[in-house]
Order: structure tokens, then C-alpha cells, then sequence
């Protein structure tokens, strides 16, 4: 199960009202873990939309007509001690802080951000509601391990002509979840359609920026491909990112590359812990502009990052009809080591030396 609207029953909300935030958590429509999980598919699915409901809020409002809202993703993963574990968490929630003021929202602290996570996630474990750890998951280097994702976003209040909001909601939600993208087909295509511009939104987690993000992909997956990569709008040559998704090219010379973070690329958390873990391993690793042409000409092995995505291997990139392969089909050795580090230290079976976990 990749994502699924199928959210835990207890939700953190807080509003912005008179220069302050009231918080308060929600607990919806549901049964015990046990039952739900004996429900026929269609019982659930009406429980599950009922958690979905809120009816004391408006659905007309800067956000459902003008997409101004912005969200977080973050997981929360089984550890073999039986607790569960945020994967920097922190950082999560300065970017949350920076989108929301990016967006002239007021600005959700980062202090109450991370208490909501961590509480809405124990309140909901307490009930029964979250995985456990399987040693199976450690056959396949945690490929297929369930976690949970960790969903905050920023909703405006009710309001119609084009505006900013000044009074935000703030939800957080949590949900069960396994592996992002679908074995069997690891080609990505470059797409003619553009993410971000310069002094646009593309540096913000804003809700508007996946529209594009979304056409793209289901049209390289209608095509055939995993994933579709976005050039830059200016010259229409530079790498930037996937559909959710940072990328990086590690290149026949040694070098390991990731585009440079301007205001048209988000600033992946994946992307930052991903860049330490091969610095630690003493490669260079550039932040720089690489065009598509360096990349099909000099790529030894490529894979993309993200909170959901984790460190996924690409097997191609297609570009005007030219296909080019790397490390002939499958997955470099270099991908494979930075994805199981990763996964190790997110689920606990590697030292986490560097202080990235927050247990629960």
C-alpha cells in the first residue's frame, strides 16, 4: 500500500486567530484497530471517509479555489524496541515554518510542530493504530516496510476573491503506509511541461506546485515510465527535480551531483541527509547545474530522493526520444549503499551517530 486515504482517527487542529494558535486533537468516527482491520473493504472505506469530515470548516476558502495552502511529509517508522521513531523531524517543521511564511501565512511554530507530531502519533498508538516492526523487512533492506506518513498541512479560512489568508487552520493526520513507487519499472522520461519559475513558489511545499507535478507524471506513467523529470524554465536544459522528488546523478568521473537549490527546487530533507552520508564516505558531491546533456552523456548511476520515495534507483532517462541506461539495468552500487544506510538508520538497525531519530 503506497498512499491511500486511510487516516488514523486521531488528528491534531490548530487555528490562528487574534494573534494566537489554539490547538486542540480530534478523535473521529472509528472502532479498535482489530475490528476495523475484520471490516469488509467497503465498511472501512465509509468509516474511513467519515474521518475525512469536517464539517465545521469552510469549503470555500483561498485554498480549495486558489491553491494556497502548503503541507509537510514526514514518517514515523517501527524500531526493533518496539517503539517508533520521527526521521528528522526538525527539519520538517523549520520547512513548514519557512512555506507558511513564504505564502504570507502566519507561521506555525516549529516547537508546536513537532508536539503535535509526536503526540498525535503516540495518542493513535495507544490505540492500536500503527505497524510493528517485522525482521522480514531486513531481507529486502526495508524496500517494502510499512511506516507511517506523517501529513501536516496549512488550510486558509473561508473566503472567495483572490486574498491571502491571515487565519489558517493546521491539520496533522497520520496514515499507514509502504512502498512509494511500484517494482518492476524504474524509467523516468523528461516531461515538456514546466514546475517552477524564478521568484515562484517552487521552494515552497505550496498544494498549487503538484498540479503540474501530478499532469506530468500521469502522463510518463500512461507512457510507460516510473517518473518524469522537470527542466529548468529559463533555458530548458538544466535538471531540476521529479514529480515529488530530488534528484541525483552520480557521474562516471566520481562525482556525485544534485542540482543547486535556488527558488525553483525544494530543499528535500532526503536530499540534505543523502548529500552527508556520501560526504561521509568522502565523494565529492556537487550541488550544481547539470544539464540533460551531461547527464545522458556521463551518468554512471542516478536515483531519485524524497520522504516517500526514499533513495529509488533510475534505470533510464528518456529525452526526445533518445533513451540512455545506466549501469545496465540495474541498481548501482553506490544507490544501493546510501538506500540501505538510509533505511538502517531509519528503522534502527544502523547507529543513527548522527541524531536524526526522535523516538515516541
Amino acid at each position: 500500500m503506497a498512499f491511500g486515504l486511510n487516516s488514523y482517527p486521531i488528528t491534531f487542529r490548530a487555528k490562528f486567530t487574534n494573534g494566537a494558535w489554539s490547538e486542540e486533537y480530534l478523535e473521529k468516527p472509528h472502532r479498535s484497530s482489530e475490528e476495523e482491520a475484520a471490516m469488509s473493504e467497503e465498511d472501512r472505506n465509509q468509516l474511513i471517509e467519515q474521518r475525512n469530515l469536517f464539517p465545521d470548516m469552510p469549503l470555500v476558502n483561498y485554498t480549495t479555489q486558489y491553491g494556497l495552502g502548503c503541507f509537510e511529509g514526514l514518517k514515523a517508522l517501527p524500531q526493533k524496541d518496539g517503539s517508533l521513531a520521527l526521521f528528522r523531524p526538525d527539519r520538517n517543521a523549520a520547512r513548514f515554518n519557512r512555506s507558511m511564511a513564504g505564502l504570507l501565512m502566519p507561521p506555525f511554530p516549529e516547537e508546536s510542530f513537532l508536539k503535535a507530531c509526536i503526540e498525535m502519533i503516540s495518542k493513535n498508538a495507544k490505540m492500536g493504530f500503527r505497524p510493528h516492526y517485522k525482521a522480514e523487512w531486513e531481507k529486502d533492506f526495508f524496500i517494502n516496510a510499512d511506516s507511517i506518513y506523517i501529513r501536516p498541512f496549512a488550510i486558509a479560512e473561508g473566503g472567495l476573491g483572490v486574498n491571502i489568508s491571515q487565519e489558517p487552520w493546521v491539520i496533522v493526520i497520520g496514515s499507514p503506509v509502504s512502498a512509494y513507487f511500484s517494482g518492476g519499472n524504474s524509467d523516468a522520461v523528461i516531461t515538456d511541461r514546466i514546475r517552477a519559475t524564478p521568484k515562484g513558489t517552487g521552494w515552497i511545499k505550496a498544494a498549487s506546485n503538484y498540479t503540474i507535478a501530478a499532469l506530468a507524471k500521469n502522463e510518463a506513467q500512461k507512457a510507460g515510465y516510473m517518473e518524469c523529470i522537470f527542466l529548468d524554465s529559463t533555458h530548458r536544459k538544466y535538471i531540476e527535480e521529479g514529480s515529488s522528488c530530488n534528484i541525483f546523478f552520480y557521474l562516471k568521473s566520481g562525482e556525485l551531483v544534485t542540482p543547486d537549490l535556488e527558488d525553483t527546487i525544494l530543499p528535500g530533507i532526503t536530499r540534505a541527509s543523502i548529500i552527508e552520508l556520501a560526504r561521509d564516505r568522502g565523494l565529492k558531491v556537487s550541488e550544481r547545474k547539470i544539464a540533460i546533456e551531461e547527464v545522458l552523456d556521463n551518468t554512471a548511476e542516478c536515483f531519485v530522493t524524497g520522504t516517500a520515495a526514499g533513495v529509488t534507483p533510475v534505470d533510464s532517462i528518456t529525452h526526445q526520444g533518445k533513451k540512455v541506461v545506466f549501469n545496465n539495468n540495474k541498481v548501482g552500487d553506490l544507490s544501493a549503499d546510501l538506500r540501505d544506510t538510509l533505511k538502517g538508520i531509519q528503522y534502527g538497525t544502523l547507529p543513527d551517530s548522527k541524531s536524526w531519530l526522535v523516538k515516541i
